[in-house]
């Protein structure tokens, strides 16, 4: 591909401004050294890479990253034997940090599959050398005591033999015999031993070794004899420390080489997430997309911006090529925004090929071209003797020679800068030409030929920037399928040109100028009507869309309301089963009450029976209409407190809060004397309960009758009331084990307490008695159990236990 071009776009400005984002120099060098990929799917690839980084960016923020440089032919000298300094196995370990920071950061959200997954598993984090390396050496020029036991000891030696050396040298020079020889009471270093200064008159009153004299040479430098021993240990100390080091290196470099061949893959994937983090954070500073890429030669970029123009000044346009036509022809004013224009769709798809989003919408395409070809700006020049129009011609020639399918090519002022006649004629025979090669061109113009060109020849198309004659300003909106209007003359009127000027300009006009003049600005009118048209029909499109909103929201409702009716009348019939079995026991027993009553006959007995069950039954189909009873609805509560008192929405039941949600989101609250754990969702906060006085409770003729037979005597009058019995306090165990049946026993008991039941009966029949002996000694270990006792006559007699709950 031709680079000169790509410049000409100024994809080389947004490479650098990308490459200021890497850390490491030679991922900032890949970068700039990147071209567009020519293969739809590696295109693809790459823009999904980044699209990848880029979210994890967002999620995640950036990862703790140090630069590095040159690391890879560090590993690579260590594996042919040579000793990395204390500086370069730094630099190993802020690789080796590089790769576990990176894999940390990757794996710090949770995430599907994505096509960065082999850059980030390619990592291979040593932590242990990483660690050793990074704590015995401190900097390039200096190793921790604690890199070995031997260093260490060493070092102590060192020291303390210093130390030795420097009492006896200060006891010397405040020593009143010996002071008076030295020049100075200073004890210094010359050739890494201990000296003191000696006046040189009496450089033999001090017997020992002289290492150095002054520049004036009034002062020698003597080693004095008590510490050259010392000294010289302190040299063979330092020899030893030199090769404890270079034993230190060594050991360090031989673990390095081990782990050469896959330190190497990694630090060439941690330059490409280098690579990748600088396009993602491009894509952040510029509010970009990931465009789809189409294997034909069509785009269409969708409010595309150019990436270089301010953002709050920049305004989108949408472009789109190689559908319905293969060339655009642009006009309008000037600085209207036609070269922008330009620019725009060429450096996009360059940039989308270099694998950086864009900033366009999401919903934007791009296709894939071999090469980008484009003449923009004044190619006059001076050194070369080359006129406007020379220079275009010579750029134009090298166009022709490259154009092929699959290429871009970008004209701006096409036949400018010779006579209009000739450049026009000009114009539309390279427009021709390059059409004939199969590339897709995007050019603009003044010259009204190659607008009536446009509007007569099919595959290319006009397009113009809108003006606004009002305010003489562009508004660098593209309108595609209508020609602009240069607009020399209102311009020119409107910036205070004479108006005879004007008039006699205009007179000069040849009658088909005048005449598509005409046309142009009826197509303007036009233009204007339609995009009122287009106003209108997007207001209607919104009112319809509200309407369409408001009717699917009416039919959930009517569905809503159905299903509540529904539910209602199952409750209904719930309800009403309930009564029917409620009132087949009262009848029961008032049956069995007339049947012995001795004082009536058979046929007055009969006559009273059929009474009751004619009255019952009207009673009966009295409560079946089903009446509408719409499910109430709750606010859940979002959060609950220890010792918070609460209702479970289900059984309108009051509760406290024993406990704080579990991760299942289930809450441990205390209804009475039941735990239980219900779902935060199903608690609502109480409501002020007011409790409806209640009418007492009168007997029936047949329970009247019943307590004068049985004699019983716990109420003053001495009859007894016996408990209402309804279906729901009932457990029927018949044809159950007995494992089945205490099961069954335990959960009605708990459901019983739940609803505020004090009496229950435990149907389980006579049989062999297995079942009722089970069921009572099951219920003599049940503390919520106050009493039981086998039913009376009418309540089932030996076949049900009732049970009284405390």
């Amino acid at each position: 591909m031709e680079t000169s071009y790509l410049k000409t776009l100024e994809l080389d400005k947004i490479i650098a401004r990308a490459a200021e984002g890497c850390v490491c120099k030679e991922a900032r060098a890949m970068l700039l050294a990147i071209e567009p990929q020519c293969d739809p799917d590696e295109v693809r690839y790459a823009l999904e890479q980044t699209d990848a980084i880029n979210t994890l960016l967002i999620k995640n923020g950036s990862p703790r990253f140090g630069g590095v440089e040159g690391v890879s032919q560090l590993a690579a000298r260590a594996v042919k034997g040579g000793v990395l300094s204390m500086g370069e196995l730094l630099m190993v370990a802020g690789a080796l940090r590089n790769f576990q920071h990176l894999t940390s950061w990757y794996g710090s959200s949770e995430h599907d599959a994505l096509p960065t997954d082999d850059l980030f598993y390619a990592l291979a984090p040593e932590p242990g050398l990483e660690q050793q390396i990074s704590s015995a050496i401190l900097a390039p020029d200096a190793m921790a005591d604690t890199a070995s036991r031997t260093l260490a000891e060493l070092r102590k030696k060192i020291r303390a033999t210093e130390n030795s050396i420097r009492d006896r040298l200060e006891s010397m020079v405040r020593n009143m015999d010996t002071s008076k020889y030295l020049q100075e009471s200073v004890v210094s270093m010359r050739n890494g031993r201990y000296v003191v200064p000696v006046k040189s008159e009496y450089r033999g009153e001090v017997s020992g070794i002289i290492h150095d004299v002054s520049s004036t040479g009034a002062t020698v430098f003597v080693e004095p004899q008590a510490v050259v021993e010392a000294n010289a240990r302190i040299l063979q100390y330092r020899a030893q420390e030199a090769q404890e080091i270079e034993r230190i290196l060594v050991a360090f470099t031989a673990q390095v080489a081990a782990i050469e061949p896959q330190f190497q893959y990694s630090y060439k994937a941690m330059l490409e997430i280098d690579i990748l983090l600088a396009k993602a954070r491009l894509a952040l500073e510029l509010k970009a997309f990931k465009p789809a890429v189409r294997t034909d030669s069509s785009f269409n970029l969708i409010r595309a911006r150019h990436p270089l123009i301010d953002p709050q000044k920049c305004v989108p346009v949408d472009i789109a090529l190689g559908g319905e036509y293969d060339s655009l022809i642009i006009t309008g004013p000037n600085t209207g925004g036609k070269t922008v224009t330009l620019k725009t769709a060429g450096l996009l798809c360059a940039m989308a090929q270099c694998g950086f989003l864009i900033p366009a919408d999401e919903r934007s395409e791009i296709c894939v071209f071999d090469e980008f070809l484009v003449d923009i700006g004044d190619e006059q020049s001076i050194e070369q003797s080359l006129s406007t129009f020379s220079g275009h011609m010579k750029k134009i020639t090298g166009i022709l020679e490259l154009a092929m399918p699959h290429t871009l090519v970008l004209l701006d002022e096409l036949g400018a800068g010779t006579d209009p006649a000739e450049g026009a004629a000009l114009a539309v025979a390279i427009i021709e030409e390059l059409r004939r090669r199969g590339v897709l061109l995007m050019a603009t113009t003044h010259y009204a030929e190659l607008k009536v060109f446009a509007l007569e020849t099919k595959g290319v198309v006009n397009a113009s920037c809108e003006f606004d004659l009002e305010t003489l300003r562009p508004t660098y909106k593209l309108s595609v399928g209508v020609p602009g209007k240069s607009n020399a003359f209102l311009i020119s009127e409107k910036l205070g040109i004479p108006s005879r000027v004007i008039e006699a300009a205009q007179q000069h006009l040849s009658a088909e100028d005048k005449r598509l003049d005409a046309v142009l600005g009826q197509l303007d009118d036009l233009k204007l009507q339609l995009k009122e048209s287009q106003n209108e029909v997007e207001q209607l499109r919104n009112e319809a869309s509200h309407q369409l909103e408001a009717a699917r929201k009416k039919r959930d409702e009517l569905i809503q309301q159905g299903e509540n009716e529904l539910e209602a009348a199952r409750a209904k019939a719930r309800t009403l089963a309930q009564q029917v079995e409620t009132q087949a026991y009262a009848l029961t027993d008032e049956l069995r009450q007339l049947q012995k009553d001795e004082r009536m006959s058979a046929q007055q007995k009969a006559q009273r029976a059929r009474e009751i069950a004619k009255k019952e039954t009207e009673k009966l189909f009295a409560g079946t209409e089903v009446v509408h009873n719409p499910v109430k609805e709750f606010v859940p509560l979002k959060e609950v407190k220890v010792g918070q008192e609460v209702c479970i929405a289900e059984l309108n039941q009051l509760a406290t809060v024993l406990a704080l949600p579990d991760k299942n989101g289930d809450v441990l609250v205390r209804a009475g004397i039941i735990k239980t754990k219900v779902p935060l969702k199903g608690l609502k906060q109480p409501e002020k309960l007011v409790k409806e006085p209640t009418a007492p409770k009168t007997k029936t003729k047949a329970q009247q009758r019943y307590s004068r037979l049985t004699g019983d005597t716990n109420r003053p009058n001495g009859r007894v009331e016996r408990v209402q019995r309804t279906a729901k306090m009932e457990c029927n165990l018949l044809g159950l084990t007995v494992d089945e049946a205490l099961s069954e026993v335990d959960s009605f008991i708990d459901r019983a307490i739940l609803n505020g039941q004090t009496v229950v009966y435990l149907i389980h029949g006579n049989g062999t008695g297995a079942l009722r002996t089970a069921i009572h000694k099951h219920l003599r270990g049940n503390r919520m159990v106050k009493s039981f006792r086998l039913g009376r006559y009418g309540e089932g007699e030996s076949g049900v236990t009732v049970v009284e709950l405390k």
